[in-house]
């Protein structure tokens, strides 16, 4: 059987296949199944800063409630330990994590301020989270500031977050940086360990009745993979640091299509969603099963067989494919 050892962020992990941040990774429960699938590591869903701001605000409201009123108000106050500020509920969930399950259990955190980044980064490290995936969601609608005033924010966030943790930080990029290749060598110079390629952002949709702006959410296909195969297999010469495809990882031929470009490990999470833990086992065996068909001995000697400066001419590579993808057509 070949060899699915891979090492991702420093981590050895004894698959490429990787759950990534999702409502198949929310509770104790789901993880240890996923490890009994045989998953290689799972990244907890996203701490949001703007959760932990209204999460205060709703308390302080509570609180405040009965100021003014008799004594006798304060047996209506709530029990603080039902209205847990802050990261408490998250840390705890990193922790009970951790007691779980043996494999990685990677961290992911989503804020809006470096303060935030630094501040909530330190704390999972300390609720013994194995690696920290910094999960950069924003839509920048803002006219004034340049593509070049995003990237330097974005930069210093990781490179901040960097600076005050110990265990190994991933961040999940947007395909949408003006000039990605040379964002993703930005990143790796200043010591993040792995790059995610790609965030999905969920586009909203509008009620026609209500005229109201819904939110819309709809699984990934494999055709997304598309995206991510192509830049892994672009900068993959060019960067030292771990890289993780996500967004349209479907099967074990997708997580092959993943490994073969470059990518350490590759993450699902749709595919969790229709088909349950036990998915993981399926993709394995059709992993293993096409890399005997193709007698590949190990991951490692998978792992970038197809990358970009493999082309007979790597800076025609691009052109080459919209050329082709254009006549494909019948």
């Amino acid at each position: 059987m070949p060899d699915l050892t891979t090492t991702y962020l420093g981590l050895t992990l004894r698959s490429p296949i990787v759950a990534s941040a999702g409502p198949t990774t929310r509770s104790a429960d789901s993880l240890a199944e996923l490890e009994d699938h045989g998953i290689g590591a799972v990244v907890l869903p996203s701490l949001f800063e703007e959760q932990i701001v209204a999460e205060s605000r709703h308390i302080d409201r509570t609180l405040e409630a009965g100021v003014g009123t008799f004594g006798e108000a304060a047996d209506y106050f709530p029990p603080l330990a039902d209205y847990d500020v802050g990261p408490d509920r998250y840390l705890k969930r990193v922790e009970q994590a951790k007691a779980r399950v043996e494999v990685p259990v990677i961290a992911s955190l989503n804020a809006t301020s470096l303060g935030s980044w630094t501040r909530y980064a330190g704390l999972l490290e300390q609720a013994g989270a194995d690696a920290l995936e910094l999960n950069i969601y924003e839509v920048h609608g803002d006219p004034t500031r340049t593509a070049a005033e995003v990237e330097d924010g974005d930069v210093a966030l990781a490179e901040g977050v960097r600076a005050v943790v110990d265990i190994p930080v991933a961040v999940k990029l947007s395909p949408y940086y003006s000039a990605f290749a040379s964002f993703a060598c930005r990143l790796d110079g200043i010591g993040v360990d792995g790059l995610v390629l790609f965030n999905r952002f969920y586009q909203p949709d509008l009620d026609l009745e209500s005229l109201e702006v819904v939110p819309s959410v709809e699984l990934s296909s494999s055709w997304e993979l598309r995206l991510p195969l192509r830049w892994i297999g672009m900068v993959r010469q060019h960067v030292d640091c771990s890289l993780a495809a996500t967004s349209g990882i479907h099967d074990g031929f997708d997580v092959a299509k993943s490994l073969l470009v470059g990518a350490d490990v590759a993450m699902t999470t749709s595919a969790l969603l229709r088909h349950g833990a036990g998915h993981v086992a399926t993709m394995e065996n059709q992993l293993v099963g096409w890399m005997d068909e193709h007698e590949y001995e190990s991951v490692d000697q998978l792992r970038g067989s197809v990358r970009r400066e493999a082309a007979a001419d790597p800076e025609a590579f691009e052109r080459a494919n919209y050329f082709k993808t254009l006549a494909s057509w019948r």
